[in-house]
């Protein structure tokens, strides 16, 4: 991966973090490893007492390449891995005991739209993505 490709997606992540964080989620942990690879975002809905995995997908605004919509790019494939790190993640925490009491585990997508400047053009997040 370039680094500017490394940089945007970063930039997404941290765009998807303040989002979450505003809408009352808890960020658990950002980059979340496991031995099988790495989540984008893990974190806490209070309000539904919800465990969420969340893929950030992100684009810059005028690229040529890929769906006009970012979370377009969470494809099938994609949802499978992501499902069996947050297997891994919660099997993983849990044995450290840092795993917060949930009713339902879920999985969501941000889309993110970078600009020229590092602004968010559009940030688009889907609860239950999948």
């Amino acid at each position: 991966m370039t680094r500017h490709r490394l940089r945007t997606g970063r930039l997404a992540e941290a765009r998807a973090a303040e989002h979450l964080g505003s809408l009352g989620y808890r960020i658990l942990e950002r980059n979340a490893r496991t031995k099988f690879g790495e989540l984008d975002l893990v974190v806490f809905d209070a309000r539904r007492h919800a465990l969420v995995f969340v893929e950030v997908k992100a684009v810059r605004a005028g690229g040529k390449v890929g769906p006009e919509r970012p979370v377009h790019w969470v494809t099938p494939r994609k949802q499978s891995q992501v499902r069996r790190l947050a297997t891994a993640w919660i099997a993983e925490r849990r044995a450290a005991g840092s795993v917060p009491r949930y009713a339902e585990i879920r999985f969501d997508a941000v889309g993110v739209v970078l600009g020229a400047h590092d602004e968010v053009v559009d940030l688009e997040h889907l609860i239950g993505a999948f």
